[in-house]
Order: structure tokens, then C-alpha cells, then sequence
């Protein structure tokens, strides 16, 4: 069966990229491996508290108001 997992870059700081280095070895993940662990449970959260189809972006910065 194929892999229809979608691929993409990612750049991150590098103080971050160690720290989510350090968590994945520390849970025996790759570091990809962590960084979907960490993505799906931010959704799981997010689905959780009933925040889906909000209007407010999952970085909890202000959504731009609606176009006209």
C-alpha cells in the first residue's frame, strides 16, 4: 500500500528543533515521528473543546476580519 501521508518542508529555530530532538529521543520517536505526535494531539485538543470551525486560528492570534 502506498504512503499517502503528505510530505512538506518545515523550517524551524534551532533552539526549537533541539528541544523537539531531545523529546524524541527521550520517547524513542523520530523527530518527524514527535512532530506528527505533537500535530495530532494539538488537534485532538482542539476537537476536544470544541473550538472546531472557529473562526479563530489555532495560534490564538486575532482572525483577520471577513472580506467584503
Amino acid at each position: 500500500m502506498a504512503d499517502d501521508r503528505k510530505a512538506f518542508l518545515l523550517r524551524a529555530d534551532p533552539l526549537l528543533w533541539k528541544a523537539i530532538e531531545t523529546w524524541a529521543a527521550d520517547e524513542l520517536r523520530s523527530v518527524n515521528g514527535q512532530i506528527e505526535f505533537i500535530l495530532r494531539e494539538a488537534v485532538r485538543r482542539r476537537r476536544k473543546s470544541g473550538a472546531e470551525g472557529a473562526t479563530q486560528p489555532a495560534d490564538g492570534s486575532a482572525a483577520p476580519p471577513p472580506a467584503t
